[in-house]
């Protein structure tokens, strides 16, 4: 791989951990302990959202964005033909 396709790589790869990144601090930080008070006001089968988020809701998060991450890398290292 030449010197350019791989600043291409890596530019779309940290694109992408930022966006993941970012949407799972908003999920954890910004749920889970700035917006708790609002979302508490929410119940879904008996607990308050915002609990809900800070102790459950970014674990999962955070696991599904590892399987997004898996899936975006495997059609980035397809597309630079690094498979």
């Amino acid at each position: 791989m030449n010197k350019k396709l791989a600043q291409q790589y890596w530019k779309e790869n940290l694109k992408y951990l930022v966006i993941l990144l970012s949407i799972w601090f908003t999920v954890s930080f910004g749920f889970g302990i700035l917006l708790v008070d609002e979302l508490n006001q929410i119940k879904i089968a008996g607990f308050k959202l915002g609990f809900w988020f800070a102790q459950q809701g970014s674990i999962y998060v955070f696991v599904l964005l590892i399987f997004v991450y898996i899936y975006l890398m495997n059609r980035l290292d397809k597309k630079y033909n690094l498979n």
